[in-house]
């Protein structure tokens, strides 16, 4: 019975989570605009985390790559995660530091018109960090999927989202919704589609 319980309890703290979203709209349509802009002038988009969030980071970018809904074949939209190549992420954390993984990806493969995503449940990291500060610096616009009062990130973004949690996978689980529907909506507002 107290397996019951637990599920309920997870199941309901999700949903009340889910329900705080609405309290963020402002910042998600600030969102879906930077995103959809930074597209629409050639730019692309970086995404990185760490952990469970450079999979989610990993995850979303597929999304606009390749597409979100089966029943919408559109082209490819610019996306990069910049966790996903072990060889670089390996040889840049043995030859100039962990923090470095992402800020050095940045530095390769970034230009002033394009924007980075961080998804982040703590907001802490210094990789996430690091490559923030070369985005400010750069003139990369940013926006940070961030939980836990948004560490040193929420200073660093230029629009951020907090989830009010201190649980790592109720976090990650609104970072992945969140996902979903700011891209869907950047899908639309591209492609005209009216849904």
């Amino acid at each position: 019975m107290k397996n019951n319980i637990d599920l309920e309890n997870s199941i309901l703290e999700s949903i009340n989570l889910q329900k705080k979203l609405i309290d963020k709209k402002k910042e998600i349509v600030e969102s879906i605009n930077l995103i959809y802009k930074t597209i629409n002038l050639g730019g692309k988009i970086f995404l990185c985390g760490n952990g469970g969030s450079a999979a989610d980071a990993q995850h979303l970018a597929a999304e606009l790559v390749v597409r979100l809904r089966p029943n919408i074949n559109r082209r490819g939209l610019p996306a990069i995660a910049l966790s996903a190549d072990t060889s670089y992420i390996t040889a840049c954390g043995n030859d100039y530091g962990f923090k470095n993984i992402f800020s050095r990806g940045l530095q390769a493969l970034s230009k002033k018109n394009d924007l980075l995503i961080v998804i982040s449940t703590s907001g802490k990291s210094e990789n996430i960090i690091e490559a923030l500060k070369y985005s400010k610096k750069n003139k990369i616009k940013s926006i940070g999927l961030l939980g836990n009062g948004g560490g040193r990130a929420k200073n660093l973004c230029d629009t951020k989202i907090i989830i009010p949690s201190n649980s790592t996978a109720r976090i990650q689980e609104m970072h992945i919704f969140l996902g979903h529907f700011i891209f869907e909506r950047v899908e639309n507002l591209i492609f005209n589609i009216r849904k």
